[in-house]
């Protein structure tokens, strides 16, 4: 299977409460002036979240949510190129951010909400990336168990997925798939998930690999409460690693060295002319 070019998707969260950057983008001013700065540094999608899903999180309502987005992925789209992904498990949040021209929509659920099929056959352009998450943000770090294992449980889930919406017409293509790192996993199935990349990387149209800054990343290191700046070398080392085994879309904070080392793994791996 040939390998698709990369993508690098910035981290843009108008929330809070985020777990490494909550309350620094919230406002619109501060927001746009940070994706334009994720754009500059390489970005190809702006991914942007209202509400925080992190461990122990608490769901906001849905006006919060789309009082939260929707200025930002509008004001994003007239100015800048990139491509606007919205997070958000919302079918609400997700109708009205297409509307607002957001072209990806990221759901922690796995795409749950059957109005989706529907949303994404009168919206021809628009991609749907399904996430693997056991229980719920506020919930599921309560001693998550797989009994059959978490990469086979999970390629199972997301091949169904798959599945269910190309049964409704949705090209294999517009249907990415993210094993969810993080949402539902202890320290050792996230590296087991990190292992078995190789066997997520046909599932869907593309394989997210979403490790920024999370505390596994942290705990390899022996020190679960290290700054999220000393994650960034660990970020990158599972980002090429994913890289190495079919991953094509990198969603990270620090957009700048992620593209620098994605650059620097293309020139070495370009063959000698």
């Amino acid at each position: 299977m040939q390998q698709k070019p990369a993508l690098v998707m910035g981290i843009l969260n108008v929330t809070p409460d985020s777990f490494s950057d909550g309350g620094k983008f919230y406002g619109k001013g501060a927001a746009l002036v940070h994706a334009e700065r994720l754009v500059q540094e390489g970005a190809d999608i702006i991914d942007v979240g209202g509400e925080s899903t992190r461990p122990g999180s608490v769901a906001i309502s849905l006006q919060e949510e789309m009082d939260r987005v929707l200025p930002i992925v509008e004001a994003v789209r007239s100015v800048l190129p990139a491509e606007v992904s919205v997070d958000t498990r919302k079918f609400e949040i997700a109708r009205e951010a297409i509307r607002a021209g957001a072209t990806i929509i990221n759901d922690i659920t796995g795409g749950s909400d059957p109005r989706l099929l529907d949303l994404l056959r009168q919206s021809p352009t628009t991609k749907l990336i399904l996430m693997h998450m056991k229980g719920t943000p506020e919930t599921m770090q309560d001693s998550p168990v797989y009994p059959k294992g978490v990469l086979p449980e999970v390629r199972a889930f997301l091949a169904e997925r798959v599945r269910a919406f190309r049964e409704g017409g949705i090209s294999k293509d517009r249907l990415w798939v993210d094993p969810g790192i993080g949402f539902g996993k202890t320290y050792a199935h996230n590296l087991e998930l990190l292992r078995g990349m190789k066997d997520l990387a046909a599932v869907g149209g593309r394989l997210v690999c979403a490790t920024s800054r999370k505390a596994f990343l942290a705990a390899i290191l022996g020190d679960a409460q290290a700054d999220f700046a000393s994650r960034e070398a660990g970020t990158l080392a599972s980002n090429l690693w994913a890289l190495a085994q079919g991953a094509s879309v990198f969603r990270v904070h620090d957009v700048a060295a992620c593209r620098r080392a994605l650059k620097t793994w293309a020139a070495i791996e370009a063959p000698v002319a």
